[in-house]
């Protein structure tokens, strides 16, 4: 079996490790693990099977395809200031084992083809999500399900489970191909905003160079905003007055966090400053930055519900994936952690993998 050099560095970010760390975990000098990951030494089998064991990796992860993280120059991270260098390497790492489950999903099921709308000519993020919203057809009618609506536009939507809870969400493009990561434990409300973000990320700033800055995310966050409350809408609708009882029966028109609700006002000019420094000390006070008063359901995903549904009835286990794709399967149920409403447990009995066919999947847009 041969040793694929940059996945043995990618399941050490994957665990938060050191090589130091990794070391005192496989009894394997660092010198001879860095040597493995630059690609100047190769392991024994018996060094592969310890790194394994250390990692809790299958062996034959190590020897396959090469399988590199998306780019940091790439990706946008909504929480960098709070990231450590660990926590947006364990990002990363995930959306790498992200594209290698996406890769075998699209080689077996019909998805949509990616039809985003590159926008990077446009300044006011305001026209660019209206522009998004002509292109697709919605108007400025409320979006029911953002997670369906990206889903139907060609986006592979992964989780970003419990390790990474520090880092919001994030987003790239892979070969042509756009992918979104969001943060499973946060607000239902929260979750579709950051969704909304992240388009905004694929659609303004697709192909940048430069690490997305604070410029960059200022305008995903109006291009957010604006996707999920187009100001033709929200002028009207709104409520007239500041008490919060007002607001948190509003936000359910669009389905958004009432603290996005009121920054969405303030910035059309329905609430002063004086009245948004107001409400937002209120919405502070009541504790709804954490705990979302009238909370909406979860939105879930259209893609990876129906893939595990069709595999399970070709009685192709969780467990049967895992084992095909060389991952481990706490792995493989972290990137669908909260987007499928499948039980993500009682895999307990394997079998072996089948034919499976290549089903058209029909996707709802939100």
């Amino acid at each position: 079996m041969g040793f694929t050099p940059s996945r043995l560095e990618l399941a050490r970010q994957r665990k938060g490790l050191t090589k130091t760390a990794l070391a005192d975990a496989t009894g394997i000098s660092v010198r001879s693990i860095s040597a493995y990951e630059a690609g100047t030494q190769e392991p024994t089998a018996l060094s592969v099977a310890r790194l394994a064991d250390g990692l809790g990796f299958p062996a034959a992860f190590f020897g396959r395809r090469p399988i590199n993280a998306p780019s940091l120059e790439g990706s946008s991270f909504r929480a960098m200031k709070r990231m450590t260098a660990s926590q947006r390497d364990q990002a990363r790492s995930a959306g790498a084992l992200a594209q290698e489950l996406a890769t075998w999903i699209d080689a077996k099921f019909d998805l949509p083809e990616p039809s985003i709308p590159r926008l990077r000519g446009i300044d006011d993020p305001e026209i660019s999500a209206q522009a998004v919203r002509d292109e697709w057809g919605l108007g400025v009618r409320p979006i029911r399900n953002m997670l369906h609506l990206l889903e139907a536009h060609g986006v592979r939507v992964f989780s970003l489970e419990e390790e990474t809870r520090d880092v919001d969400a994030f987003s790239t493009w892979v070969d042509g191909v756009p992918f979104v990561f969001l943060n499973t434990m946060k607000s239902a409300e929260r979750a579709r905003m950051d969704a909304a973000h992240e388009l905004g990320h694929l659609v303004l700033h697709a192909g940048d160079e430069d690490v997305r800055g604070r410029e960059e995310e200022r305008h995903a966050n109006r291009f957010g905003a604006a996707f999920l409350m187009p100001r033709a809408t929200v002028i009207p609708n709104a409520p007239r007055t500041t008490r919060i009882e007002d607001l948190i029966r509003a936000k359910r028109e669009w389905n958004v966090s009432v603290a996005n609700l009121a920054y969405r006002m303030h910035d059309l000019g329905l609430l002063t400053d004086w009245q948004f420094r107001s409400v937002f000390a209120e919405i502070s006070t009541r504790g709804y930055r954490t705990n979302e008063p009238s909370p909406i359901p979860r939105e879930t995903s259209q893609v990876l519900g129906k893939v595990l549904d069709a595999l399970r009835d070709e009685g192709f286990s969780q467990a049967d994936l895992a084992r095909e794709l060389a991952f481990p399967l706490d792995e493989l149920r972290k990137l669908v952690f909260g987007l499928v409403l499948t039980p993500i447990h009682g895999d307990a009995q394997a079998t072996e993998p089948g034919p499976v066919e290549r089903p058209q999947l029909h996707l709802i847009e939100g």
